[in-house]
């Protein structure tokens, strides 16, 4: 578990994991700051002490970050890659510019190699949401009333194979399968218009209409950082699974942050569907 002691900066991107954060150092007492990028909305940091950033002048940051005595770095959240502009480089930003054009260009696990190399040459520690939120990962097991079928399992290891296979080239951490055909793949754009491309196009395409509804399977890349990117589920994830006709979710049993899991169980139970944390290689 990270070392309460020292400050932390939390890098904020969309979603309720970096609040969850926040709040957590809050009550215990933690130094802490958001980092909050221009053009990234957050509606919930009133009463949370606030570094706003812009992402071409890094030096500016880096200095804000010393003078707040913060010695540890987490990333949190969704974020769009920024169009970055040249000419509103600080000095810092001039000297960084290559490594951050290059990260601009590769996939997610490539990029935030790459941010995460720059923060530790400043002596920052990066700490991972789960080091400091235990409960965000979860045990195997099915969490839920409902369970997975043979058919569902099925396709759940099907659906694993792909997102191996996608994430060897680190284009994404999921996939949709039913009926063993592949609905789905994630990639820059995100599991909800996966999903909601699933719920547009993929009914004709299971076989059998009385046969398994399919399966969203969310696991890690191989060889990703787990400090900075691992997947992650929660109640809208089981709402536009729903959405897209699938029984259920699954995901890499310690491998996928769950962020709010009574709610995200409550969730699929309401929506009668199942919540499998699957062992890798089952």
């Amino acid at each position: 578990m990270a070392d309460k002691v020292d400050g932390l900066a939390i890098v904020a991107g969309s979603g309720v994991l970096p609040r969850m954060l926040a709040e957590d150092c809050k009550r215990s007492g933690r130094a802490y700051a958001v980092i909050k990028f221009e053009g990234i909305a957050l509606d919930w940091v009133t009463g949370h002490p606030v570094i706003p950033a812009v992402f071409e002048k890094p030096g500016r940051l880096f200095k804000d970050i010393a003078r707040a005595g913060l010695k540890q770095v987490t990333f949190a959240g969704g974020m769009s890659r920024p169009k970055i502009s040249p000419l509103r480089f600080d000095l810092t930003g001039i000297r960084l510019a290559p490594k951050l054009f290059k990260a601009l260009k590769g996939g997610d696990d490539a990029a935030l190699r790459i941010v995460t190399e720059i923060f530790e040459a400043e002596g920052l520690s990066i700490v991972a949401a789960h080091e400091l939120l235990e409960s965000l990962l979860v045990p195997e097991g099915v969490l839920t009333k409902g369970q997975p079928s043979d058919a569902d399992k099925a396709d759940a290891a099907r659906a694993a194979a792909i997102v191996e296979a996608i994430g060897a080239v680190d284009v994404g951490q999921g996939a949709v399968v039913a009926q063993g055909i592949c609905l789905g793949l994630e990639s820059i754009q995100g599991t909800d218009a996966m999903l909601a491309h699933v719920a547009a196009t993929g009914g004709p395409f299971r076989p059998d209409a009385q046969g398994a509804k399919g399966v969203l399977l969310k696991a890690p890349k191989p060889g990703q950082d787990w400090r900075t990117d691992l997947p992650a589920i929660g109640p809208d994830t089981l709402r536009n699974a729903h959405s897209a006709g699938l029984a259920g979710v699954v995901i890499e049993a310690g491998g996928v942050l769950v962020l709010g899991r009574e709610e995200v169980v409550a969730q699929a139970n309401a929506l009668e569907m199942f919540l499998w944390s699957r062992p890798r290689g089952t």
